[in-house]
């Protein structure tokens, strides 16, 4: 298997997840793939950060049973322990992606996992059962040659308006996420076509698009840089001050910064089961 870029996830001992190429031609669907693996048993509690963005999971147990799931956008942080070992191919939808490919909105997702199989559309039924049976390295190359051939892309200009405006509400290292009434004026659309449009292509409105993308990257930059003061970082993420971001860090992350950061996280539950679409 071809891999690039190999990242550990921090906070889950034995748990590696690698970066896989995707092809271009996937592009109108997913905007990356990765297969994640457990080497032993996960000897910490792991966490699922909120995250704003559905994804097709195939999954392989140590037992031998396979899944094909669906996981939905994440509006808050889950903490969970399992014993149970597995792999996986996981591969983020792109804005706009999950109607065309699973024949339902975005908003239907959030918060929930459930089977391939089980969404209404002929297309997701037909790619759960022929991605069931395939290692892990075949899933990304069978896409590539199955699905341009038989699955049109979402609407060529709603989705580029709707990436646009997912970029625009995004937050990273010297840029912070614009206001929904100035992104509104700038795309040329009002503010409930913009929230209707990120609902729908996206799960969640702009402002809370916004919220979950700073979180994160209070995460990322809080690891890659712990000397960093909280007031500088919460200043350079885009909050009023500290307490507006440990607010929301909280809200979001069941804990303040300096809990999780020192590992007094919440109790850990069993990972979700999946539920029908």
């Amino acid at each position: 298997m071809t891999t690039t870029d190999e990242t550990t996830k921090p906070g889950a001992s034995g748990l590696t997840e690698t970066r896989l190429p995707l092809p271009g031609v996937l592009r109108p669907w997913f905007v990356d793939a990765a297969f994640t693996s457990v080497d032993g048993e996960l000897r910490e509690p792991f966490t699922h950060v909120p995250d704003a963005v559905t994804k097709m999971v195939v999954r392989v147990e140590e037992n031998g049973r396979r899944d094909v799931l669906v996981v939905g956008p994440r509006t808050r942080a889950s903490y969970h322990a399992s014993k149970r070992l597995a792999s996986c191919v996981q591969l983020r939808l792109g804005p706009g992606a999950a109607r065309p490919l699973l024949g339902v909105p975005a908003v239907d997702l959030v918060g929930k996992v459930a089977l391939l199989g089980d969404f209404p559309g002929d297309h997701a039924r037909q790619l759960a059962d022929e991605l069931l049976p395939l290692e892990p390295e075949r899933v990304v190359p069978h896409l590539t040659e199955t699905l341009p051939e038989r699955l049109a892309p979402a609407d060529p200009a709603r989705t580029e308006l709707l990436r646009a405006a997912v970029e625009a509400m995004s937050t990273d290292a010297g840029r912070l996420p614009v206001g929904v009434r100035e992104l509104a004026g700038h795309l040329a659309v009002s503010e409930r076509q913009l929230r209707n449009l990120f609902t729908d292509g996206v799960g969640v409105s702009p402002k809370h698009y916004a919220r979950i993308a700073r979180v994160r990257h209070i995460l990322t930059h809080a690891r890659s840089a712990p000397e960093t003061p909280w007031a500088q970082l919460a200043t350079a993420t885009g909050y009023y001050d500290q307490s507006h971001m440990t607010a929301d860090f909280r809200t979001l992350m069941g804990v303040p910064p300096t809990s999780f950061f020192t590992g007094r996280l919440p109790e850990a539950q069993p990972c979700q089961a999946y539920r029908r679409a």
